[in-house]
Parts: C-alpha cells; sequence; structure tokens
C-alpha cells in the first residue's frame, strides 16, 4: 500500500524530482510503468509531436473529440496557471486530491526502483505515467498526448496503442538534445510513428517532408500532409477567426495570431483521417468539427487581455514561434505604437528572438521568469540593446505593467511575450487584481 501524500507533499516530491532535469531514453520509463501495470496499454493514443503549435492543434484536436461525446484525456506540457492543467479530462484539470492519490501510487514504485539500485525516474517520467493511471482510472476513450521534448526518445513515446500522429510545424529548438539541423531535428520527431497508426502533417519544409515521406514508408503506415491550396476565404482577426478548408466551409475559431489557422486546418485534416482509416467516423462528422473548433480556448497563444491599449500575452519562446509572433504583428498593428515585455529562459536561442521581434516595438522590458533556466532581466537587456536602444529591466511582472503603462496612450499596444513560466503570472495580475489602469499609469478599481 502506498504511502498517500497530501497536496502539498505532492508538489514538494514533484519539485525535488525536476531538480534531476531532462534525460532523453525510454528505459526507466518502461520498467516505471511495468511496476504500474502498463496503464498506457489500455488506452488509445492521438500522439502530437513538433516545435510550435503543439499545443494549440491539441486543444482544437480534444475539443473536437470531446463534441463527437468521447472521453478525451489530455497531457501537457507546460502549464500556466496551475500544474493541474497537465493532466486534463474533457479540459477539466485534475483535482488536488486525485493528484496527490496518483503521484503516491507512482513515488511507491519510483522509490522501488532506486531501492533495487535503478535510476530514479526523472520528472517527465513520473508525470508521463502518473497521466497514463490517471487516464486509464478515468475511462478515457482516446488521450491527445503531447511529447515533451523530441519524438523517438521522449518519455511520452513509450505507448503503442497510438491512433494518429500528427506533426506540427518542425523548426529548430532544443537542438543540443535533438540535432544541430532540420533533417535531424525532423528524424526525432517522426519516431512517434508506430504501425497501425494514420499520419497527419501541417505543411512543412522540404527536408522535413521528406524525412517524415520516409519514415512514414518504413513503418508501412500513410501519412497526410495538409494542402494550403484547400484553405481558402480566410479572414483574420484579433477575437474571431474565419477560413475554408476543402469541403469544410467558414469555419470559425476564436483563436488569435495568423498562424492557428495553421494549426486549425492541421486539427481538421487530423480529424479527416481518423474519420478515413479508423473506426470513429460514424461518432465524427462535419458539424462536430465546426462546433469544436469554435469552443476551442487555449490561453497564452497572442492572447487579448485587455482592451485601450490592447494588452496581448503570447508563448514565443524560440525563433521560429518569434518570426510567427512578427507575422501576426505586422498584420495587425502596422503604424500602432507598440510595447514589449519580454521574458526568456537562458537555454532558448533569445538572440534570433530579439533579432525577428525588435523592429516593431518601440520599447522594450525585460523580466527574469520565475524558473531556474531564466535568463535575468539584466541579462536579457543587455543582448536587447545590440538592437534596439529603448530598452528597461523591471525587478517583478507587477512593475513592468506598471512601466507598460506609463509609456502608453489607449490607442497603443502591449506584448508580452517569452516564456510560459512568466506568463501565467502575468494573467494572475489581471484576473487577481481586477485593475483597469488609467492614463496616468497608476490603477483603477474597476466597479
Amino acid at each position: 500500500m502506498a504511502e498517500q501524500l497530501t497536496y502539498k507533499q505532492t508538489m514538494e516530491y514533484i519539485e525535488q524530482a525536476g531538480k534531476k532535469g531532462s534525460i532523453l531514453g525510454l528505459s526507466q520509463i518502461e520498467i516505471l510503468c511495468k511496476k504500474l501495470g502498463n496503464p498506457q496499454e489500455a488506452l488509445s493514443f492521438v500522439h502530437i509531436a513538433g516545435t510550435n503549435g503543439k499545443g494549440s492543434s491539441l486543444a482544437y484536436i480534444s475539443t473536437i473529440l470531446k463534441q463527437a461525446g468521447f472521453v478525451v484525456g489530455r497531457y501537457i506540457s507546460p502549464t500556466i496557471f496551475s500544474y493541474r492543467e497537465r493532466f486534463q479530462v474533457n479540459e477539466k484539470p485534475i483535482l488536488a486530491r486525485e493528484l496527490a492519490e496518483i503521484i503516491s501510487v507512482v513515488k511507491e514504485k519510483a522509490d522501488e526502483m532506486v531501492r533495487e539500485g535503478l535510476e530514479a525516474p526523472t520528472v517527465f517520467e513520473i508525470e508521463t505515467a502518473a497521466g497514463f493511471l490517471y487516464f486509464k482510472k478515468k475511462g478515457c476513450d482516446i488521450v491527445v498526448l503531447e511529447t515533451g521534448m523530441g519524438g523517438d526518445m521522449d518519455a511520452t513515446n513509450i505507448v503503442k496503442t497510438t491512433r494518429l500522429c500528427v506533426f506540427a510545424s518542425i523548426s529548430m529548438d532544443h537542438m543540443n538534445m535533438l540535432g544541430k539541423n532540420l533533417t535531424e531535428i525532423a528524424e526525432k520527431k517522426a519516431g512517434i510513428m508506430k504501425p497501425g497508426c494514420v499520419c497527419v502533417s501541417i505543411w512543412q519544409e522540404p527536408e522535413v517532408r521528406t524525412v517524415l515521406e520516409k519514415k512514414a514508408a518504413e513503418m508501412n503506415v500513410p501519412i497526410v500532409f495538409a494542402e494550403k491550396e484547400k484553405l481558402t476565404k480566410v479572414k483574420y482577426g484579433l477575437e474571431k477567426q474565419k477560413f475554408t478548408y476543402g469541403e469544410l466551409k467558414n469555419l470559425e475559431i476564436l483563436l488569435a495570431g495568423t498562424h492557428q489557422i495553421d494549426n486549425a486546418v492541421l486539427a481538421v485534416e487530423a480529424i479527416l483521417q481518423l474519420q478515413k482509416y479508423g473506426d470513429l467516423a460514424k461518432q465524427l462528422t462535419y458539424d462536430h468539427i465546426r462546433k469544436g473548433l469554435g469552443k476551442t480556448k487555449w490561453r497564452a497563444r497572442f492572447e487579448m487581455l485587455s482592451k485601450r491599449p490592447y494588452f496581448i500575452m503570447d508563448g514565443a519562446h524560440n525563433e521560429d514561434a518569434a518570426g510567427r509572433l512578427a507575422q501576426t504583428i505586422r498584420f495587425h498593428f502596422t503604424n500602432k505604437k507598440i510595447v514589449y515585455i519580454m521574458g526568456v529562459l537562458k537555454d532558448k536561442e533569445y538572440e534570433k528572438i530579439i533579432a525577428e521581434t525588435y523592429a516593431y516595438a518601440e520599447h522594450i522590458i525585460t523580466i527574469t521568469p520565475p524558473s531556474e533556466r531564466a535568463l535575468t532581466a539584466h541579462e536579457l537587456a543587455v543582448a536587447v540593446k545590440e538592437y534596439h536602444p529603448n530598452v528597461t529591466e523591471a525587478a517583478s511582472i507587477e512593475e513592468a505593467i506598471e512601466v507598460a503603462y506609463l509609456l502608453t496612450e489607449k490607442e497603443d499596444v502591449i506584448i508580452a511575450f517569452g516564456s510560459l513560466s512568466y506568463l501565467g503570472g502575468l494573467a494572475h495580475h489581471f484576473i487577481k487584481s481586477g485593475e483597469r489602469h488609467g492614463r496616468s499609469g497608476k490603477s483603477k478599481t474597476r466597479h
């Protein structure tokens, strides 16, 4: 019988396990899951890999499946507001009591591994195993599973009952772990393909497409790429966006950002292939796709927190995502005065993020994200000054927000972006304070 942890003890255990860092490989997760009775073998999966767009695509796909009446598990990382968001069933995070119960069971087996002279599992391996246990307990019909890093050696790749492999946009990131060029990185991510599954990908760079097609041929599985030619009648917007994809006309999404159309198209193509190749055709209809897309929510993806001035937060934390952010800024805010709040991790190519985005800002405020991997506000400010003369270091999120409002008028734009680790705190500031800032930059209480 496992020692029952309290929720506080659970979070302390997770924090302690996290100090070990990330180690790619499947040997430890295989031992851990075997000790737990291999709960993943009782589940069916949609497995998503990619560099950018994984989370949004997961949100669209899982919401559509929920709309069709399935019990849908979501496994995501990183989270924004609460650790418990990592494990969701039909969009509801795991309860604190349930999390403590599940982690208690996993901890018992992890401790057993250590007593046997084996290496202790990483925090991601512990979380992944806990997710499988939770989703099995909840009787999930299907689990939409997001890789943590890469694909072939990612702990999530222990699964063998994958129905659908989904590839979001693949670009340069985590080069120290995954490879020095696109081909090497794509080869790692292609490793989630399994015999008997169907593969769906957004349009990719030619070298990435070649890798995915080659791997699919080796595995003897079908692979379908979303087609740009089928995407028509696109209407971009900050609060609603519309598009037509093939026979599916006038689809609507709530997520802003020009790249969100691509993520929605990937989700549509994924569902269409589930209909075509799986046994879900009778349960998945065009109406489910339409309603699911229209109900999908995903935080910190060019999300508007307030207006006058516009205050937007976005999780652009690598070069490709920064390029997409810059594209969206050009589309919506040309000739607007823009102030940035930036916070990044030191293991990201932050100079490339700066290079992609600096030209659109009149002023840039830097902060230190709440992470052991954080680049300090001062270090980021020094890097930004190589590109932009107007830089201010802020000691806290609250100070950064206050300075941003001091620098803007109601017709201007504030964009906070970078590491998701600080965006949750930023959004909490708006929720908790219930404040509306005046033109003086001083807070006014909303009545």
